[in-house]
């Protein structure tokens, strides 16, 4: 078992940040704050890439949290077609799925409070609202 963790390690995997293409245009400092904090490691080409993400097996975990968030809302590539609409965002964030909990757990920074839900919530709407996404397709 240690010699097959042990060859894990040298398995190559991608930790990219590709650069961005075009930001989303934020209704506010404020929401764009809150999502940084909440949001951004997965779902922007502005991850901060943590220790864990380099020791496998998590790093396998980790890399395919960062390319799904990517691949479904990508707040560093509004100009290219996004999976997730704002109601997606919304029923994520208000069942308690977004921020993903395994996340939660190493970055007490992402848990918002209620009214910081709240706020991220609006800001998203209105960025949304006024800085429509291109939508995929399902």
């Amino acid at each position: 078992m240690g010699a097959v963790l042990l060859a894990m390690q040298f398995i190559p995997m991608p930790r990219a940040n590709p650069p961005a293409t075009l930001e989303v245009r934020w209704d506010t400092p404020g929401t764009r704050g809150l999502a940084r904090r909440a949001c951004f490691d997965c779902h922007s080409n502005a991850t901060v890439w943590p220790w864990y993400s380099h020791v496998a097996p998590v790093s396998f975990l980790v890399i395919n949290h960062v390319n799904d968030g990517r691949r479904r809302l990508n707040f560093s590539e509004w100009d290219k077609p996004q999976r997730a609409t704002v109601k997606d965002v919304e029923d994520n964030v208000t069942r308690g799925d977004m921020p993903i909990w395994n996340y939660a757990i190493m970055h007490s920074e992402a848990k918002l409070t209620p009214v910081e839900t709240k706020q991220l919530l609006d800001g998203l709407r209105a960025t949304f609202l006024h800085d429509p996404p291109i939508v995929r397709r399902r």
